[in-house]
C-alpha cells in the first residue's frame, strides 16, 4: 500500500502539473521552437558554459526568430520563454507586460527595489520622481563633472600611448564609476586613481555573479546557492556596496539638516539655482518629500541602481565604440576632423553647447549602440494571455524576451547590410524606420530608461576628450562587418576588455595633413 502510494504520487502530481499548464502548453505548441532546441529540455543545454558561450547562444536565439517571423519559443526547464524581435510586437510587449520576469529576483537581492528592477507596484510611483530628476535641465549641469573626468582619464592613458596594446575596460569603467559616483551622490570616489578600488571590484563580481546565478538553474534555490563556494563572495560584495552606500546616505541627511537650519526666512522662500548643484541623490530625497519621503533603505536602492547602471552602460558603450573606431580608421578620422573643427588644437574642456556641434560624432555613438546594445535583451513576465499585433498569443506564466540586439540586426527593418557598420545610416536623409522598437538601445515604452540622455552626454564627452588627444589603433577590420567576441555579465561586453594601441594625436588640422 504505501509503496504504491510512492509510486503514484509524483505521477497524479505531474499529470496535475501539465492539467493546470494545459493552456500554456496549447498555445506554444502554435509557435515555432527556437531552431535546434531539444525537444526534452528545450534550451537548457545551451546555456550552460562560459559568459561567452552563453551570448553566443542567445544570438543565435535572435537570428532563430528572425527566420520565424520574429517570434520563436524556448524551454528553460519547465520555464517558457519567447523571443522576440518584430518591433510592432515588442513595443506590445513592453506596453502592456510591465512587470520584470522572475529572473531579476537575483539583482533584485543586491539593490532591491531599485526603479529599473522593482516590482510594477512600487516602480509607478518612484517612476514619477524619477523623471523630473532626469530632466535636461538637471542632467546638462554635470557636463562639467564629465568633461574633468574625461580629461583626468586621458592624462592617465598618457603613460600606455606607443606602448602596443592596453585593456580599457579598467580605465573605462573607473572614469565612469568617478562621474556617476559625483553626480550621483556627490562623492569624489577617485576610482581612477584607486586600480584596487573596493566598491568597483565588488560592483564587478557581483555582475558576474548574478548572470551566472541566473543561467545556472542549480544555483536558483537560495538553500542550494548557499552551498557553493560563491555565496561567501556574493554576500560580502553586497555587504561592500549596501555599507558604502548607507554610509553616503546618512552624511547627506545630516548635511542636509545643518543646512536646513542654517537657512534665512528668504532662501526658504526662494531656492534659486539649487538643482544646478544638486546631486541626484539630493533631488531624490527633496522630490520624494524630504524627511516624510524616501526612507534611507528606498533611497539606496535608487541611488545603488543609478550607480550600477550608469557605470556599466556608459562604459560598455565607450568601449565598443573606441573598438569599432579603431577597426575603421576612415570613421576615425572622419569624426576627428569634425572634432578639429568645434575645439581646433586648444586645449579647453568640452562645454554644453559644443554636443549639439558634434553631429557626426552622434550618429558613429548611434550606430555603435545598435550593433552593439549594452543590454541586449529585455525580459518580461507575461501575467495573462497576450494577443500580439501578428496574430501571436503569449499565454499566462511564460516570459518573453525582447531581443534588442536581434531587431537591431534584423535585415527586415535595417536592409541586406544590417549587420555593417556605417554611421551615417543614421543621416536624416537616410534613416527612414518604419517602426519607433526598430532602434531602441535604452529599451522602450513606460519602462524604458530614464537616464539615457544622461548615459549619452557622458559617452559623447568622454569619446570627444580621447579622440582630441590619441589616435585609437587596432587590426583593420577585413569588411564592414565588424567582429568581435562578446560575452554576458548582465551587460554585452567585449570579452578582450576592448584591448587597442593608442597613439598621441599630432595638433594638425586633418585636412592638411591628407
Amino acid at each position: 500500500m504505501i509503496l504504491s502510494l510512492i509510486l503514484i504520487t509524483p505521477i497524479v502530481w505531474t499529470l496535475y502539473f501539465w492539467y493546470k499548464r494545459r493552456n500554456l502548453y496549447r498555445l506554444a505548441a502554435k509557435i515555432p521552437s527556437i531552431d535546434g532546441s531539444s525537444s526534452i529540455i528545450g534550451i537548457t543545454h545551451r546555456l550552460v558554459g562560459d559568459n561567452e558561450t552563453i551570448m553566443t547562444s542567445l544570438q543565435q536565439f535572435s537570428y532563430s526568430s528572425m527566420k520565424h517571423d520574429g517570434v520563436v519559443t524556448g524551454w528553460l526547464g519547465h520555464i517558457l520563454y519567447f523571443v522576440v524581435v518584430n518591433p510592432v510586437d515588442m513595443e506590445h510587449v513592453l506596453k502592456s507586460c510591465l512587470e520584470k520576469d522572475d529572473l531579476h529576483r537575483f539583482v533584485r537581492k543586491v539593490v532591491g527595489n531599485g526603479g529599473i528592477f522593482a516590482p510594477v507596484s512600487i516602480w509607478r510611483r518612484r517612476r514619477k520622481i524619477l523623471v523630473p530628476v532626469f530632466s535636461p535641465k538637471i542632467v546638462e549641469n554635470f557636463v562639467k563633472v564629465f568633461a574633468e573626468q574625461s580629461r583626468k582619464l586621458v592624462k592617465k592613458l598618457s603613460s600606455y600611448t606607443d606602448k602596443g596594446k592596453i585593456n580599457m575596460w579598467p580605465f573605462l569603467s573607473s572614469y565612469t564609476l568617478d562621474s556617476v559616483c559625483e553626480t550621483t551622490i556627490g562623492v569624489k570616489i577617485n576610482a581612477q586613481d584607486n586600480p584596487d578600488c573596493l566598491f568597483l571590484n565588488a560592483m564587478s563580481n557581483t555582475l558576474q555573479l548574478i548572470c551566472q546565478r541566473i543561467f545556472h538553474l542549480w544555483l536558483h534555490p537560495d538553500w542550494l546557492y548557499s552551498l557553493f563556494p560563491q555565496y561567501k563572495t556574493h554576500q560580502k560584495c553586497i555587504g561592500l556596496l549596501h555599507d558604502f552606500t548607507d554610509e553616503v546616505i546618512r552624511k547627506k541627511r545630516e548635511e542636509l539638516k545643518n543646512e536646513e537650519s542654517f537657512k534665512t526666512e528668504v532662501d526658504h522662500e526662494f531656492d534659486l539655482g539649487w538643482y544646478k548643484k544638486a546631486t541626484f541623490l539630493d533631488l531624490l530625497i527633496k522630490l520624494s518629500g524630504g524627511e516624510k519621503g524616501y526612507t534611507n533603505v528606498e533611497l539606496r536602492e535608487e541611488t545603488l541602481t543609478l550607480i550600477i547602471a550608469g557605470t556599466d552602460t556608459s562604459a560598455v558603450a565607450v568601449g565598443y565604440t573606441i573598438q569599432l573606431l579603431a577597426k575603421y580608421p576612415e570613421v576615425q578620422e572622419k569624426l576627428y576632423q569634425e572634432l578639429y573643427d568645434v575645439f581646433g588644437d586648444s586645449e579647453r574642456p568640452l562645454v554644453k553647447e559644443d554636443l549639439m556641434k558634434l553631429k557626426y560624432l552622434g550618429r558613429v555613438v548611434k550606430e555603435s549602440l545598435r550593433l552593439f546594445p549594452p543590454v541586449p535583451l529585455i525580459i518580461r513576465k507575461v501575467l495573462e494571455d497576450t494577443k500580439l499585433p501578428s496574430g501571436r498569443v503569449l499565454p499566462a506564466g511564460s516570459g518573453v524576451v525582447c531581443s534588442i540586439w536581434g531587431v537591431h540586426r534584423d535585415p527586415k527593418y535595417w536592409g541586406p547590410n544590417a549587420e555593417e557598420f556605417d554611421p551615417d545610416r543614421f543621416l536624416p536623409e537616410r534613416l527612414n524606420l518604419k517602426h519607433t522598437c526598430s532602434f531602441m538601445p535604452f529599451s522602450n515604452g513606460p519602462r524604458n530608461c530614464v537616464g539615457y540622455q544622461y548615459a549619452l552626454i557622458s559617452i559623447k564627452t568622454v569619446l570627444s576628450t580621447i579622440l582630441r588627444e590619441y589616435k585609437i589603433v587596432e587590426d583593420k577590420e577585413n569588411g564592414l562587418v565588424p567582429k568581435m567576441r562578446v560575452k554576458l555579465d548582465i551587460m554585452m561586453k567585449a570579452v578582450d576588455g576592448y584591448r587597442v594601441a593608442l597613439e598621441k594625436r599630432e595638433k594638425v588640422p586633418p585636412r592638411k595633413r591628407q
